[in-house]
């Protein structure tokens, strides 16, 4: 028989752990239970100090920002960033110069060409979905749709690190599309706070009765509805505060806050508001910069219409007509109000269109080779990273023959978070105790300064 010899690493209240002798080929149960509680028990201990030494290091950087220019519906990387004029698939677009030697963009987007020395492309992203919904979730998160997980955007994973505080929320959808930014496993507490167009008041800010009725509901609220939901519920914070309790003083808090006013872009003078377009994702920009002066932090910025199935130049040179002068405007101002360098823009979609022009005149999905830019912190400026081919094989569509140096969504997001100053692998618990990285993937070091 077996003959166990105690531990000399007492646990706690003073047990002892049985361990085997070395020449045994066994467990017996109470050691293996016990064995297995010290190695979970080391596990937990040694990930939190890890966790609190990649906290610290983060936390001491200044505070960074996203804005994310989102063109739902999958801009076409041939009328924007991308284009190849004069061969079969090129299209009606022509292609300019930029600020920057050899690098040409569309001709739709001649604003935006006086600004790419600030910027950098990657005209190389690859993704596996094609299907609008669950390329945005996988551009957004950085991970493909799990039916056993939600993942958080990156906005989320921001404001989550961050610990900020603002009377606005920090994490902030304007026109919000057909699926905003969550928080994913890191709460609900982390989802985008979604506005419309900044020409119009934020909705349901105002009370609609008096000021001695408003008093009584909100009396009424915490002594009566906020019992109710504080019974028998384990999921409490600070202050012995209810999820609920705290999302409603949140909520009071914004409802008399100065920092509403940030919403308000009638207060930028008529010349900088019509540098940005008069159109409400150009109201929405330069109400991302207002934001982020009023202490946001990730500000999601949506520009519909790019879905080009058909008549596509028609739909993409009207999704050009209204991004050139609001994207360009931004990064300007970013740089005249000192943001720039604290501040991650990214601009495109959940995928690009395909090289060959239907019957229809339009464009259909195509995620196997298509561009994002990204301007601000931590990215290099005026640097073109991939590329795609002119004349691609389309019986090998689904192969990558037709990309230089692909980038998945992976190495994207590593990206996105080495430039916000972030540890791209760092990993997370879930609430249920699954280990999950911020990404995975590569950081392209090449674009990063």
């Amino acid at each position: 028989m077996m003959t166990p010899r105690k531990s000399t690493y007492p646990l706690f209240g003073g047990r002892s752990a049985f361990l085997c002798d070395s020449n045994t080929h066994g467990l017996s149960r109470r050691s293996l239970l016990a064995s297995g509680a010290t190695a979970t028990i080391l596990s937990t201990i040694s990930k939190a100090f890890a966790e609190e030494d990649s906290d610290s290091r983060e936390k001491k950087q200044s505070p960074k920002n996203v804005i994310l220019l989102w063109l739902e519906g999958g801009p076409s990387q041939w009328e924007t960033f991308d284009p190849h004029p004069g061969g079969r698939f090129g299209g009606e677009v022509k292609s300019i110069r930029t600020t920057v030697p050899e690098l040409m963009i569309s001709e739709l987007l001649p604003q935006t060409a006086e600004i790419m020395h600030h910027a950098s492309l990657i005209r190389s992203l690859t993704s596996k979905e094609g299907d609008h919904e669950r390329a945005v979730y996988n551009i957004k998160a950085g991970y493909r749709p799990d039916p056993t997980l939600i993942h958080p955007s990156i906005g989320a994973v921001l404001c989550h690190e961050d610990h900020g505080i603002a009377d606005i929320p920090r994490h902030i959808s304007i026109i919000s599309g057909n699926k905003s930014a969550v928080g994913g496993f890191l709460g609900a507490e982390h989802n985008a706070f979604k506005v419309g167009d900044p020409a119009r008041p934020v909705p349901d800010i105002r009370s609609s009765v008096s000021t001695t009725r408003s008093t009584q509901r909100i009396d009424d609220l915490y002594s009566v509805v906020e019992e109710e939901f504080r019974r028998g519920r384990l999921q409490k914070l600070e202050m012995n505060r209810t999820l609920h309790e705290t999302a409603t003083n949140a909520a009071l808090k914004m409802m008399s806050s100065d920092q509403l006013d940030a919403f308000d872009v009638t207060e930028e003078s008529k010349t900088v508001r019509d540098a940005f377009g008069d159109t409400p994702f150009g109201r929405g920009c330069l109400a991302a910069v207002r934001l982020l002066e009023a202490g946001a932090r990730c500000i999601e910025v949506t520009l519909g219409g790019w879905d080009s199935h058909v008549t596509n130049h028609r739909l993409q040179a009207a999704g050009c007509e209204a991004l050139d002068p609001a994207l360009a405007s931004l990064i300007n101002l970013l740089k005249e109000r000192n943001l720039f360098d604290s501040t991650l823009v990214l601009c495109g979609g959940e995928f690009g269109r395909t090289p060959n022009i239907n019957p229809a005149e339009g464009r259909d999905h195509w995620p196997h080779g298509f561009s994002m830019l990204l301007a601000g912190c931590g990215v290099a400026e005026g640097r073109v990273y991939g590329g795609t081919s002119p004349e691609p094989n389309l019986e090998t569509r689904n192969s990558l023959d037709h990309v230089d140096k692909p980038v998945t969504i992976g190495d994207l997001h590593a990206t996105i978070y080495t430039a916000l100053g972030m540890t791209p692998d760092f990993e997370y618990q879930t609430p249920i105790g699954r280990p999950m990285k911020r990404s995975e993937g590569r950081a392209i070091t090449e674009i990063l300064a």
